[in-house]
Parts: C-alpha cells; structure tokens; sequence
C-alpha cells in the first residue's frame, strides 16, 4: 500500500474513503490508534493508504475533485 494523503482533518479522511470506495479502490487509514493516544489534539496525523496498483487512478480521482494540494509527494522510484 501507499501513501495517499496524511491528514488531521476527519472530514476530508471520511471523503476519501468515501471516494475511493466508489471507485472500487481498496483503501485504509493508519495511524487512527495513535491519534487516540496523543489524546486526540491532533498532534499525530492519519494516513490515507491505498493499494499499489492504484494509486495513480487514486491520486487521479483526488486531483480531480479538486484536493490535489492534499496528496503526498510521490516517492522516487
């Protein structure tokens, strides 16, 4: 899996999902246990993770909704 977006923001979490799970793009978000122990200010942020062989249609879809200042670099391959 790889990282899509990494965010704070439960809303926009909740819209990828929602997103992703319309275009049939397996997805999950991680980190959402460590969030509970930072006491939940915010201070550790979630990542949206989808699978590997979609994450160009998944970046696609973000970009196309307008969020594409939301997706996480791309590393170098």
């Amino acid at each position: 899996m790889e990282e899509l977006v990494r965010t704070n923001d439960p809303v926009l979490i909740s819209f990828l999902e929602s997103l992703m799970r319309d275009a049939g793009i397996v997805c999950m978000v991680a980190d959402q246990t460590m969030s509970i122990l930072d006491g939940s200010i915010g201070a550790i942020p979630r990542r949206v993770l989808v699978d590997s062989d979609r994450i160009e249609e998944a970046r696609s879809i973000v970009t196309d909704v307008g969020l594409g200042a939301e997706l996480r670099d791309r590393k170098p391959t």
